[in-house]
């Protein structure tokens, strides 16, 4: 049987630690939260995240938008969270309705109130090593494999996908911790096999179940961060857990793997962000 990796338990632990810091260096912080209509899903992302700032000992304030909000409208109370001080993380939950340009949204966030770490300045201090703000799910993929005492230097890492929010954040990272990395993508030619290489694989493709046993190397780590509702109402990653288990050497499962230490993750950037004023 594989190492199962417990992000519940993980996630747990950091909130845990936060909480602390928190309370022991009496820090004060305050999360914006902007939800535009009245999507489902993210109503339960918006509800965990709240959640998660009342456990750790921080505020969090909530805006609730209705679905035809305007761009400007939005761009407008963006502007004055940036302005309020003390406001230290704004969080735009997306998607956002089709009439809103998220990439307008996103860039028009304060830096150093960017806890998502979606600005292109928190990318770019993250593509040269500096210190920023970093995308929370990749942020929390690492925390799953250091606190699993699962060694990512010198180690072939493989993800698959490339979006701006997990695969290329994710490459980095990986590459930061000494892992020698390749991304894939709906073009690369040969996937099982470069797939099969790797010591780590990240599945961030957005296909449920794809990733199969004929990609994954006996003894590999198999990091899941796909989430799917099928249609009898379970839940599935983009890797077939129960195929690819008997030749993994450690997996995430979906769920309880790699989607609670988003969250955390964001609580990790809130606290960042409030230290970093008061220093």
């Amino acid at each position: 049987m594989p190492q199962i990796i417990d992000g519940k338990a993980i996630s747990a632990a950091i909130k845990d630690e936060l909480k602390k810091e928190v309370a022991d260096k009496n820090i004060s912080a305050v999360l914006a939260v902007i939800q535009v209509g009245c999507d489902p899903a993210s109503t339960v992302y918006v509800g965990s995240k709240k959640k998660a700032c009342a456990y750790i000992g921080i505020g969090s304030e909530s805006f609730e938008l209705p679905e035809e909000t305007t761009e400007e409208e939005l761009i407008a109370l963006v502007d004055r969270l940036n302005a309020d001080d003390k406001i230290n993380g704004i969080l735009v939950q997306l998607p956002l309705p089709s009439h809103i340009d998220e990439k307008k949204i996103i860039n028009r966030i304060s830096p150093l109130k960017d806890v998502d770490g979606f600005h292109p300045w928190s990318v770019g201090n993250l593509c040269i090593g500096q210190e920023g703000f970093v995308s929370c799910t990749p942020a929390g993929i690492i925390e799953l494999l250091k606190r699993s005492n699962i060694e990512i230097e010198g180690k072939e890492c493989v993800v698959i996908g490339r979006s701006n929010i997990v695969g290329k954040p994710m490459a980095l990272l990986l590459l930061a911790e000494n892992g020698t990395v390749t991304i894939c993508h709906s073009r690369t030619k040969g996937l099982k096999e470069i797939c099969r290489r790797a010591d780590i694989l990240v599945a961030a493709v957005g296909k449920p179940k794809m990733v199969t046993r004929e990609y994954v190397k006996e003894g590999a780590t198999v990091i899941d961060v796909g989430i799917h509702r099928m249609d009898d109402g379970k839940l599935c990653g983009d890797v077939d857990f129960d195929d690819v288990s008997p030749v993994a050497g450690a997996i995430t499962p979906v769920p309880g793997g790699v989607g609670p230490m988003t969250i955390a993750m964001l609580m990790v950037n809130c606290v960042k962000a409030a230290s970093r004023k008061e220093n």
